[in-house]
């Protein structure tokens, strides 16, 4: 584990689309920066693993199911689902080639090499609210993962995913009876209402205690059938 005194060592840094994310180490972690911002680490990620059992819960013993994970982030979600012979097909939308690079071919691989060779995984590389917007699919579960929460987002463009319009798109996605499951770094009250006035049924927010800090949250909707 860091220390105070380590000093993190840039593995990767490069100029995406959506501008500057960096691969670093500090002490035993990988950390993921975008543009300054602190984004992940290898720390814990059972909030992460949450995200996925509670959608996969939702669903309520539907056989075969099919879950689109939103970022790719250090894998833990895509790794958890892939580890779980329930879900039926696992895709994964992420928008930064770098993130994707560093599962592939780089350190990354460690938490996602068995996962990524699951013949029931798929990457996508694309922006989610372009890919929602365009895709012909239908998922029976949307794990969300790609900010720090519906009111901290990684950029501003991002914002759009937890508008009416933003979830109306999500809603479409979703096969009937379908779950949307939303990691958030701290409760949204505001969200849990955007969620609601949607037309998502059985609305809540499941708490998950971290290491440190506060716990994270996952908001979770289900699609009415």
């Amino acid at each position: 584990m860091a220390t105070p005194y380590d000093i993190p060592e840039v593995l990767d840094r490069r100029e995406g689309p959506h501008g500057e994310v960096v691969l670093r180490r500090h002490g035993g972690l990988l950390q993921i920066i975008a543009n300054g911002c602190f984004l992940m680490d290898t720390s814990d990620g059972r909030s992460e693993r949450r995200l996925v059992d509670a959608a996969l819960e939702a669903l309520d013993g539907r056989p075969g199911p099919h879950v689109l994970i939103g970022g790719l982030g250090v894998g833990f979600s895509l790794a958890h689902a892939a580890e779980n012979p329930r879900w039926g097909r696992v895709s994964v939308v992420e928008r930064e080639p770098a993130v994707i690079d560093w599962h592939r071919s780089g350190p990354l691989a460690a938490i996602s090499a068995r996962a990524l060779a699951d013949p029931r995984t798929r990457i996508v590389e694309s922006d989610l609210i372009a890919h929602l917007g365009e895709t012909c699919a239908t998922y029976d579960a949307l794990c969300l993962d790609i900010d720090n929460g519906p009111d901290w987002t990684v950029t501003d463009d991002n914002g759009g995913l937890y508008s009416p319009a933003g979830l109306a798109g999500c809603a479409r996605a979703l096969r009937p009876g379908g779950v949307l499951a939303v990691w958030s770094a701290q409760p949204s009250p505001k969200f849990e209402g955007t969620l609601r006035n949607a037309g998502f049924q059985g609305v809540r927010t499941e708490e998950i205690p971290v290491a440190r800090g506060v716990p994270d949250v996952v908001h979770i909707g289900v699609r009415p059938g």
